[in-house]
């Protein structure tokens, strides 16, 4: 049986703002490159045997089979030796400089080759999360006009997520045919908009049909009819689409889902949105990600800041507990559940679209690497429930292709 995974993460997001001209590197922000031996001792310190960690895309995938290894080498051979399962995260809400960004046609194909690099140098490693967050990437970049190609329209966005979701397939595809045994997290958003209004309930549903696009590429699900229509509309073409359907590998993956006081949005009637905080919660909203996929499900991040009390984090990983085990004892196969991220964050109460220097308490050590209270109630529940969790999911890759439902069309190295 494959154990029920705690874990957590090391915030390695680095986009570009300011047309290109700065990158948010938060390894470097939050002190990650200095301190990255003692941050490890720290998960292990806390009972975490599972982390969610990737190496700077930007420093060391230099062009086209040019890598420079050194970071990445001496980071992942601590993790082995400390046996902590890393979920390689591949590509975090970035490209190098000489990629240029989510609008290249070029992209997809490039990082299928670095992918295999990657799972050739490190062929140990089983957990992959080749592209995180696509639908936020995508969104940020492209049609929020924040980080990267800073783009504002629909054309922009569907293209950026049509090129994130097929670089994560063709990744997915090289590192099985190198670790057949491979098991894919997908971190992705989970999203709901509420309509404010009747007159608003027409643009929250086609909302909330969009929001899926990603998942659904990466899954190979059919489109429905305002998914297909909206990307025909905005530049994809129907070849585009069958790729997808056509080279899914649902049977390796786990669907990670993120949640955050900022997932869920209230639609106005004329089409403006805004946080709604928590009102639907995790579960709920997970439990229609869980249906729409039929596949194992992960809590793969969430996270609060540490108010002016100093319990607040601390309750809300209470909360966000009591939403895994209710999804469980109603039968959703959950296998992990994930605080993000170790350490406190820097500028992520604006989305990093500026460099104000801010830190964001949010994480289970402070950027001095002193625990928070958050830190000591994740690590005492994990004392308390590891092992004694069920995910119902062996480790063996058959067995797998048995239970989860596959489609493993081979697609070329394009």
């Amino acid at each position: 049986m494959l154990p029920f995974m705690f874990a957590t993460g090391i915030e390695n997001s680095a986009p570009t703002i300011a047309n290109g001209r700065i990158r948010r590197d938060q390894m470097e922000e939050c002190g990650h490159y200095r301190l990255w031996q003692t941050d490890f001792a720290l998960v292990a310190h806390l009972g975490v045997r599972t982390l969610r960690y990737g190496v700077p895309l930007h420093r060391t995938w230099l062009g086209p089979d040019r890598y420079d290894w050194a970071f990445a080498d001496q980071a992942f051979g601590t993790l082995q030796r400390l046996g902590i399962d890393p979920v390689a995260d591949l590509c975090h809400f970035c490209v190098p400089d000489w990629v240029g960004n989510f609008q290249n046609p070029d992209f997809p194909a490039l990082f299928q080759g670095y992918a295999r690099a990657f799972a050739t140098r490190y062929p140990w490693i089983r957990l992959y999360t080749p592209v995180n967050e696509m639908y936020v990437c995508a969104k940020f970049s492209a049609l929020f006009g924040w980080w990267n190609e800073q783009a504002r329209d629909f054309r922009s966005y569907v293209t950026a997520l049509k090129h994130l979701a097929r670089a994560n397939v063709l990744a997915m595809h090289e590192i099985v045919t190198l670790r057949p045994d491979a098991v894919f997290i997908q971190s992705e958003s989970s999203e709901y908009f509420h309509a404010t209004h009747p007159d608003a309930v027409a643009e929250a549903e086609r909302r909330n049909r969009l929001r899926f696009l990603s998942l659904d590429f990466n899954y190979g699900r059919p489109l429905e009819p305002v998914q297909r229509e909206f990307v025909l509309a905005h530049g994809m073409t129907p070849d585009e689409c069958r790729f997808f359907e056509d080279h899914a590998l649902r049977d390796r993956c786990i669907l990670g889902t993120d949640y955050y006081m900022t997932n869920e949005h209230d639609v106005e009637p004329d089409g403006t949105a805004r946080d709604a905080g928590e009102t639907l919660g995790y579960a709920m909203i997970a439990q229609e990600y869980a249906q729409r996929y039929g596949l194992p499900l992960m809590h793969t991040e969430t996270n609060l800041d540490q108010g002016p009390h100093g319990d607040e984090a601390r309750e809300w990983l209470r909360c966000q507990w009591a939403h895994v085990r209710g999804l469980m004892r109603s039968g959703v196969r959950v296998v992990g559940f994930t605080w993000y991220s170790l350490t406190d964050q820097v500028d992520w109460h604006i989305e990093l679209r500026e460099a104000r220097g801010i830190v964001n308490p949010r994480g289970l050590y402070d950027l001095d690497r002193r625990i928070r209270p958050v830190g000591t109630a994740y690590r005492d529940l994990i004392a308390a429930w590891d092992g004694r969790l069920s995910t119902n999911l062996t480790g063996d890759a058959d067995a797998h292709r048995q239970s989860w439902t596959s489609n493993d069309k081979k697609p070329g190295h394009e």
